[in-house]
């Protein structure tokens, strides 16, 4: 199966089903994507709709941009990221990946590899200089970016409490497009 990947795609109702769909797919198959397991459809949606509600439609408008991968053949929504602009005019050259989350039917196949790909591809067509992320230490994440190209640059030790004495750092992964 192939996806077909939109970038600003019309926020409709059926894309913010979507979007919780798989955000709470995803996060409650063990996917650090701001939450912690088991997560509702009702927690998601709060977070969703506002990371819908910064969306902009053009590179450099200094809004927020939506990478959403739909199956072709169901059409049914497999995964998204975020493209966010800092909103600091010293940092408009780069962009920072959030909320990278594919829906646990279409992991291990490489379509979260292709998602990331399209995302790198899009910011070299704006002229980028490079791409950061932050994600959950402790799961292994790290390779996975590692294997995408990213590098880490930092980490915060113990800076993301996921529950009573779990401490997590926030691990810090740069892609240069330079």
């Amino acid at each position: 199966m192939a996806l077909r990947f939109t970038l600003d795609p019309e926020v409709t109702p059926e894309l913010v089903e979507g979007l919780i769909d798989v955000w709470t797919a995803a996060t409650n198959a063990g996917g650090a994507i701001g939450f912690v397991a088991p997560v509702t459809r009702e927690e998601v949606r709060p977070t969703a709709e506002k990371g819908l509600a910064g969306l902009g439609h053009g590179p450099g408008d200094g809004r927020d941009r939506l990478l959403v991968a739909h199956d072709e053949e169901t059409g049914r929504m497999a995964g998204a990221l975020f493209l966010v602009d800092m909103r600091f005019s010293l940092m408009d050259h780069w962009r920072t990946v959030k909320r990278v989350m594919l829906h646990p039917d279409f992991q291990g196949r490489g379509d979260g590899v292709a998602l990331l790909a399209e995302a790198e591809r899009h910011a070299r067509a704006w002229g980028l200089a490079g791409l950061q992320l932050d994600l959950r230490g402790g799961l292994g994440l790290e390779r996975f970016y590692e294997r995408c190209g990213y590098k880490e640059v930092g980490r915060l030790p113990g800076a993301l409490r996921v529950a009573p004495g779990d401490d997590r750092d926030s691990v810090f992964m740069w892609l240069d497009l330079r």
